[in-house]
C-alpha cells in the first residue's frame, strides 16, 4: 500500500483506512476482539497504518480493543483517529455536545481505553449547532500543546462552519482541521456542493464514510441477500438499484467486485480522498484492499457520474451555465487555467 499525505500537514497515511465501528459484539452484530486482532493484523501486513474510532463505537468497546491490541503491537507505525462530542454516559448535560469540558474529559476517557499517551487525530464528531466555534479550536489546541492530540479533525459539520473554524484558527495560530470525514459515495454525492469545494480551498483530506453505501454498492440486495439496511431506506430507492446495477456493470466488466468500483471512484474524483473501509470478517478485509490494484477507465467513471449525477442548485450550477461563463470569462473560459 502507498502512503498519502493527510490535508496539509507531513502525517503520512495509508491509502485506506480502516473503519472499526464494528468492533464489537454489543446490538448483537460485530466482530468479536480475536477477529478484530485478525483484521488489523492484515490490515497492517497489507501497508496498512491509518485507523479510525469513536469513543462511542459499541459502547467504547472498539477503543478498548485497539488498545488491547497496540499494547502489543508497534504504537507508533499506527496512525489512530478517534472521535469526541456524542455520549458515552447520560450522567449529566455535558456529557455530550462540542462543549470544551466534554472534549477534555472525553479525549481522557479515549486515552485510558485506547492505553495510550497520545492520540494521533481527533475528530469533532458531529456539529451540536451550540457551541462556539473559537471554544472548538482553542480546546483543540491546546490538547495539540499538551501532546495529547497531534491533529485536529471534523466530522459531520456544516461547510460554513468549519471554514470558519479554520479562517479563526489560522489567524489565530492555533491548530487548523486537516482532515474532513462526511458521508460520500456514488449513493450520497451531496457533499459535491459545499463541503467538498471546502475541503479542497482548505488542503484537508476527505475521508468519506459509507463509501458503499452501508454495502448496498456491493450488490448484495440484488442478490436478494440480507443486510442492515432497510428496504424502505433511501439508499435502496429506485435510483440507488440503477446505481448499483451500473457499479455491478462495471464490475462484472472488469472482472473485479462491485466494492472494487464504489471504493475505487471516491478515490477518483479529483481530491484528496482516504475512503474508510469497515469490516467485521476478515473476508471483507482482505476484498476492500484489493482495491488499490484497480483501474476504472475514463468511459468507466463518466458512466458512473452520469447515474450518480446530482443538482449542485444554486450557486453551483449557475456558475457552469454558459451564459455565466461568457460574462465572467470574456470568453477566454476553455484558456484559463483552473484551480485544483
Amino acid at each position: 500500500m502507498n502512503y498519502k499525505l493527510l490535508g496539509r500537514s507531513g502525517l503520512k497515511v495509508s491509502e485506506l483506512c480502516l473503519g472499526t465501528m464494528g468492533f464489537g459484539t454489543e446490538a448483537g452484530w460485530g466482530a468479536d476482539a480475536a477477529t478484530s486482532f485478525a483484521i488489523m493484523d492484515a490490515f497492517a501486513n497489507a501497508g496498512g497504518n491509518f485507523i479510525d474510532t469513536a469513543n462511542v463505537y459499541k459502547l467504547g468497546t472498539s477503543e478498548k480493543i485497539i488498545g488491547d491490541y497496540l499494547s502489543n503491537n508497534d504504537r507508533d507505525f499506527f496512525v489512530l483517529a478517534t472521535k469526541y462530542s456524542l455520549k458515552d454516559n447520560m450522567t449529566n448535560p455535558n456529557a455530550s455536545g462540542n462543549n470544551r469540558k466534554n472534549m477534555m474529559r472525553s479525549v481522557e476517557e479515549s486515552l485510558k481505553r485506547l492505553k495510550t499517551d497520545f492520540i494521533d487525530i481527533l475528530y469533532l464528531h458531529i456539529w451540536d449547532d451550540l457551541t462556539p466555534i473559537d471554544e472548538v479550536m482553542r480546546g483543540l489546541d491546546d490538547l495539540v500543546r499538551q501532546g495529547k492530540v497531534n491533529y485536529a479533525a471534523i466530522s459531520d459539520t456544516p461547510a460554513w462552519m468549519v471554514a470558519k473554524g479554520n479562517t479563526m484558527a489560522e489567524l489565530m495560530g492555533w491548530s487548523q482541521f486537516i482532515a474532513l470525514q462526511v458521508e460520500y459515495s456514488l449513493l450520497q454525492r451531496t457533499p459535491e456542493r459545499d463541503l467538498i469545494p471546502m475541503a479542497k480551498h482548505f488542503g484537508m483530506t476527505v475521508t468519506p464514510w459509507a463509501p458503499m453505501g452501508g454495502g448496498v454498492l456491493s450488490g448484495k440486495y440484488l442478490r436478494g441477500e440480507q443486510g442492515r439496511i432497510k428496504p424502505e431506506s433511501k439508499r435502496r430507492d429506485e435510483l440507488s438499484v440503477n446505481i448499483t446495477k451500473a457499479v455491478v456493470a462495471v464490475a462484472d466488466e472488469l472482472g473485479v467486485s462491485a466494492s472494487h468500483v464504489a471504493l475505487q471512484w471516491v478515490r477518483s474524483q479529483g481530491f484528496s480522498s482516504i475512503p474508510i473501509v469497515g469490516a467485521t470478517k476478515l473476508s471483507q478485509l482482505e476484498d476492500n484492499l484489493k482495491t488499490i490494484d484497480v483501474t476504472l477507465s475514463k468511459e468507466h467513471l463518466e458512466k458512473l457520474d452520469k447515474v450518480s449525477a446530482i443538482e449542485l442548485g444554486f450557486p453551483g450550477d449557475f456558475l457552469k451555465e454558459d451564459a455565466v461563463r461568457m460574462n465572467t470569462f470574456g470568453g477566454f473560459y476553455d484558456k484559463v487555467e483552473k484551480r485544483k
